[in-house]
């Protein structure tokens, strides 16, 4: 009798349940469009912002402060510590390596060059270099990784041949003497017996110190400085997530023995791509180092990937804030045009409960429905959302299916709260009179 009394009332009134069920799916739809790229949005901004370039610095713990004027850095070759060259397969075995994207050793000679006869500063790093790790594999990475924005006019250098790019300061300054294809002849300063020629591939332009600097392969910086193997500065891109209480608290107990975080918070901590964790397991597999966060690159994607997540989930809630009012009107609507029913059901003998359940089944049915055609009409949307804002469409997440579903049936219920309080009070004297 119940399953009677619910199908007849699909049958006498398809209009009212046509238009609950297309607030559902469209509240159903846009809840899963959100909630999709909301799941995916961390790493796709994430892998984007990594065009800003690193965001993790790598430095010797008892180096000594660099000394520069003009961009020059002055300090002698012989001061301040160095980091080894083959410790740095290690960074792919920490906890989480896949997340480690890409990194550049630097190496800062203080150098003259013949042809302007003038003090400059050779920076040794890598383009693009073949990195062995422990396990075996290798990892290609450099400053291709890690300082995607750098311009090159012509072309970079070799991995160990003698060629250099040129600083578009150094070489506006010098046309003649440091275009590209033209020989330089360079030396470690105070070292001019050791001249080393290299040849120009191309002209950078970075707008920063690089601009005023000659940049060489690692290897020929560490021959010229006398330092094989060594590097002073180590720039990684890494994958991170944005700070939250407990990787702040996290990231003060490194530094302050007042704070002391509990096993279960620690296992958190270390367990979560936060900035600060993957810089405590570089340390540990980089022992003497200190590794300090660019504030500028990690603190603008923290606040956009909050802002954007909080975004996602305003508009989420929006959605289905809407889907349940629609629910609520055609609710509304439906109780007043079977009001006399309600009156004759309960004269009979039927109770509050049993009304109330009736409506309540048929508004799970239209949530069920509603719910699984908006699931399907939402990954379709994500999917042309994810392709027109990423670039690549979001796949669909058949974990979301059940949470739709459960969404459409709470809001369906929400929806239905007041109609049914105030079918409740319904007095079947009173209506079968026809007050």
């Amino acid at each position: 009798m119940f399953a009677r009394l619910v199908g007849e009332s699909f049958a006498r009134n398809p209009r009212r349940k046509v238009l609950t069920a297309v607030a559902l799916v469209i509240g159903m739809a846009v809840a899963t469009a959100t909630l999709t790229i909301a799941l995916e949005v961390g790493d796709r901004l994430a892998r984007e912002f990594r065009s800003l370039g690193a965001n993790l610095l790598v430095t010797p713990e008892s180096d000594t402060l660099p000394v520069e004027i003009g961009g020059v850095d002055y300090r002698p070759v012989d001061e301040g510590a160095y980091l080894n060259e083959v410790d740095l397969g290690k960074l792919k075995t920490i906890f989480w390596r896949h997340n480690i994207l890409g990194f550049t050793p630097f190496l800062d000679v203080p150098a003259s060059v013949s042809e302007t006869g003038g003090a400059t500063t050779l920076i040794g790093t890598w383009y693009q270099h073949q990195v062995r790790v422990p396990d075996g594999t290798e990892f290609e990475t450099g400053a291709s990784a890690t300082h995607p924005w750098w311009k090159v006019q012509g072309r970079w250098f070799r991995d160990g041949a003698a060629e250099c790019v040129v600083g578009l300061s150094v070489a506006e300054k010098y046309p003649a003497a440091l275009g590209i294809g033209k020989t330089i002849h360079v030396a470690q300063e105070g070292a001019s017996a050791d001249i080393r020629p290299l040849v120009v591939t191309g002209i950078i332009s970075t707008g920063d110190a690089e601009d005023n600097a000659v940049l060489v392969p690692l290897s020929v910086a560490q021959e010229i400085s006398g330092h094989p193997g060594k590097f002073r500065q180590l720039f990684v891109s890494a994958l991170t997530k944005p700070a939250d209480a407990l990787a702040e608290r996290g990231e003060r107990a490194q530094t302050d023995k007042n704070i002391q975080l509990t096993p279960t918070e620690y296992d958190r901590w270390f367990c979560s791509p936060y900035i600060s964790s993957i810089g405590f397991q570089i340390r540990t597999v980089l022992p003497g180092t200190e590794v300090h966060a660019i504030r500028r690159v990690a603190e603008t994607e923290g606040r956009i990937l909050t802002r954007v997540g909080m975004l996602l989930w305003i508009v989420t809630l929006a959605a289905l804030g809407a889907a349940a009012l629609a629910v609520a009107a055609t609710s509304a609507t439906t109780v007043l045009e079977r009001r006399s029913e309600i009156g004759v059901m309960k004269a009979l003998g039927a109770s509050n409960a049993l009304v109330g359940g009736i409506f309540l089944a048929e508004q799970m049915l239209l949530a069920i429905v509603g719910g699984a055609i908006g699931f399907f009409v939402g990954a379709g949307l994500a999917r042309f959302l994810g392709e027109s804002v990423f670039g690549t469409p979001a796949a669909p997440r058949l974990i979301l299916f059940p949470v739709v579903l459960a969404l459409a049936a709470i809001v369906a219920m929400i929806g239905s709260l007041v109609p049914l309080r105030r079918a409740a009070h319904f007095r079947p004297a009173v209506i079968l009179r026809g007050e």
